[in-house]
């Protein structure tokens, strides 16, 4: 762990470096209803019980969580929904540090459990998540059913689909969280 890496509340002035590490580093068409956007940076940052933290060396975002106290419909659990080091980075520790400081900022704000997910080949992140205390909850498929009227070679994608659009559309309820 590199202790001069400073782990700081995520603020407006990291929005761009933030939004750029994570094109940088994401690749959001192995879950592609997941999507890396400014909005989903900004609903993060703009949200009142936000776990959001960058791993500054020197004024250079080299790392960054967003957590929040928004799962689905439990108010009682938190997310942890975005995570990223540089690739320059990664092997000093900074990933585990960010995973600390945002989940003590979710049981702070009285999260009873907090979920993350990730992708079935990414060894890297599953052995940091479960070296953080993670277990395995539930395991989910995406099965994606081709055009048959569509040349094979297509690639199966979907648009990118923000939590917004889902409450929008009425796809997702905000009224009475279920318990």
């Amino acid at each position: 762990m590199d202790p001069a890496i400073a782990v700081v509340p995520m603020g407006l002035g990291h929005l761009r470096q933030v939004l750029d590490l994570g094109h940088q580093v994401f690749d959001t068409t192995i879950k592609p209803y997941t999507s890396w956007s400014l909005t989903a940076v900004a609903e993060h940052l703009d949200s009142a019980d936000n776990a959001c933290w960058v791993a500054l060396d020197s004024d250079r975002v080299v790392g960054f969580v967003l957590g929040s106290m928004e799962f689905e419909h439990r108010d009682d659990w938190g997310y942890l929904e975005w995570i990223a080091v540089a690739p320059d980075m990664q092997g000093h520790g900074i990933a585990r540090r960010l995973v600390n400081v945002c989940s003590e900022a979710l049981f702070a704000r009285g999260a009873r459990h907090i979920v993350t997910d990730v992708e079935d080949r990414n060894s890297a992140s599953a052995a940091l998540m479960t070296g953080s205390g993670f277990v395995p909850a539930a395991t989910v498929t995406l099965l994606v059913r081709a055009n048959p009227d569509e040349p094979d070679d297509a690639e199966p994608t979907l648009p990118p689909i923000t939590k917004r659009d889902l409450v929008r559309r009425g796809r997702l309820s905000v009224d009475h969280p279920r318990r």
